[in-house]
Formats: C-alpha cells, structure tokens, sequence
C-alpha cells in the first residue's frame, strides 16, 4: 500500500512547492488568478495559490536606457543621424498601468522620439543641431513625459548623445575649418613678416645714422690730428704748404706699409709707384701756390674797388 501512496506523496510535495517563488530587489511580480489580476509581489519569498493563481510576467524597477537612431533632414536640406538615448523606470504605484496598458513600451518611446526629433530638427540648420542639441533633448523629454507617464513610465533623462551629417557633408565642413585655420595662419604669417621687415628697416636706418655719426667723427677727429701737426710743423720752421705735402706723403707710405703687412688685403692704392709720393708733393705744393696766387688777386682786386 505503501507503493501506491508514493506517487501521490510526490505529487504533493511539487505542488506545495510550486505554491512559493521569489522576486528579486527592484522588481515588480504581477500575479494573476484564473487570468485575472491577482496582485503586484515585490522582493522576497511570496506565497500563490498552486494551479489557480500564475505569476504573468515581471517588471524591473531600475533605470533602464533605450537608444533611439533617427536619421532626418534639417532646415539648410542636409541629411544627419542622430542618436538620442532614452533613460526610463516605472513607477512603483503604476506597475500595473505599465504591465498591462502597454504591449510593447519600447515600440511606443521609439514611435514618440522620432516624431519629436523630426518635428524639432527640420526647424534648424545643421550648425545649430550641434549646438542646440539640449534643446531638441529637452523637447522629447517633455513629450515622451506628458505621453508616457499615464502608462506608468517616468521619463528621467534623455539625451542627443551623436549627430552625425553624411561624409560627403563633414568632408566639406572639415574643409571649411581647415580653410578658415589656414587662412587665419597666413594672416599671423603677414603679420609676423611685416613686423619684420618694420623692425629690419628701423635697425638698418639706426645703423646708418649711428654709422655716419661716427665717419663724422672720425673725420673730425683726423681734421684736428691734421690741424696739430701743421702747428708742429710750423714752430720748426715749415711753412703750411710744405706741412700739408709732408703730412700727405707721410700717410701715402703709411697706407702702402699697412698694406704690406696684411696678407689677404684686396685693398689697391692707385697710383702706388716709388715715384708716385714725389709727384704727389709736387702736385700739392703747385696747387697750393696757386690757390695763393688766386687768393691774393682776389684780395688786391677788392681793394681797388674800394678805393
């Protein structure tokens, strides 16, 4: 007799533990009697009737993410994809709006985000999707929370997480950036050559003022060298004329001897011959004369119109 009860001992034992199951933390059970709404079981061990009572389906509580891709045109007739990522949860005290109102709730977010995407971006050029890419976020999470939270979904978050234009489209735009970049390169290039230029005409004009200056010096200071020895020549009984040759002549020599001593001197003395110093002095003492001469005609001739 024993080994008929067996079975049925069996029986029971699977049936009385089928009357127990478990929901996991952030996790709604819905269970229905007969087909029929039971209850809502939260986390923990939860007791059903066995064979009449039948746990229908499960929701989770936690934020979930949906990602949405809508392709669409804008205002300036470019085509661009758009990424938009949905953050979501249901509420806990509309579980069971959300189990049983909708049958497919991604199916409707996704039907809710194009027609906000594609009734927001037509309005804007495609420069202004990329900035104004919060707004156009802003705008499908105030529909999709108007629209969704009869059905019991809360919409947290949502967010423009990529544009992206067609490749032809931001080839052309890399090329305008690289164009514009360029472009303002050879402004500061101008710039930066023009300044100098300015700066290596300022140095050079300096040079040369600061270059004269010092010819005129020099100059001066040899005029007032040439000035004493003509004095020192005088006190010995040399005349001027005779001082002024000596004084010409000496420095002749002096230049053919420092050209003597420079070995890769490319400097050349015109006329250079052991003759050349004579006729030089002789040349001298007769322009002197005769600038004397002169001078003195010019004198009595002044004289005589006085008188």
């Amino acid at each position: 007799m024993n080994f008929y009860l067996v079975p049925f001992l069996v029986i029971g034992l699977i049936i009385l533990i089928s009357s127990f199951f478990t929901v996991k933390q952030q996790t709604a059970a819905i269970v229905e009697r007969f087909g029929k709404f039971q209850s809502i079981r939260h986390s923990g061990l939860q007791l059903k009737i066995p064979l009449i009572d039948k746990v229908s389906g499960r929701l989770s509580l936690k934020i979930q993410q949906l990602d949405v891709l809508i392709e669409t045109k804008t205002l300036d007739d470019v085509f661009v994809k758009l990424k938009v990522s949905v953050q979501y949860r249901v509420l806990n005290e509309k579980v069971y709006d959300a189990f049983y109102k909708l049958d497919y709730p991604h199916d409707q977010i996704t039907s809710y985000v194009f027609d906000v995407v594609r009734a927001e971006v037509p309005k804007m050029k495609l420069d202004d999707v990329f900035v104004r890419k919060d707004d156009i976020a802003l705008a499908v999470k105030a529909e999709l929370n108007d629209a969704m939270l009869d059905y019991g979904f809360d919409i947290i978050k949502t967010l423009v997480t990529d544009i992206d234009p067609d490749a032809q489209v931001k080839s052309a735009m890399n090329r305008i950036n690289a164009a514009d970049r360029e472009k303002t390169a050879a402004q500061y290039e101008g710039d930066a050559a023009r300044i100098l230029i300015v700066e290596k005409a300022k140095a050079e004009a300096e040079s040369k003022r600061l270059q004269g200056q010092g010819i005129a010096d020099q100059r001066r200071e040899i005029a007032r060298g040439l000035e004493e020895s003509v004095d020192v020549l005088n006190r010995v009984g040399i005349n001027s004329q005779e001082a002024s040759a000596l004084i010409v002549v000496t420095q002749h020599y002096d230049t053919l001897q420092a050209i003597g001593s420079e070995t890769n001197s490319n400097l050349i003395l015109l006329p250079n011959s052991p003759q050349a110093g004579s006729q030089m002095l002789n040349d001298m003492v007769a322009s002197f004369t005769a600038s004397n001469q002169i001078g003195e005609a010019m004198k009595n001739s002044r004289k005589k119109k006085e008188d």
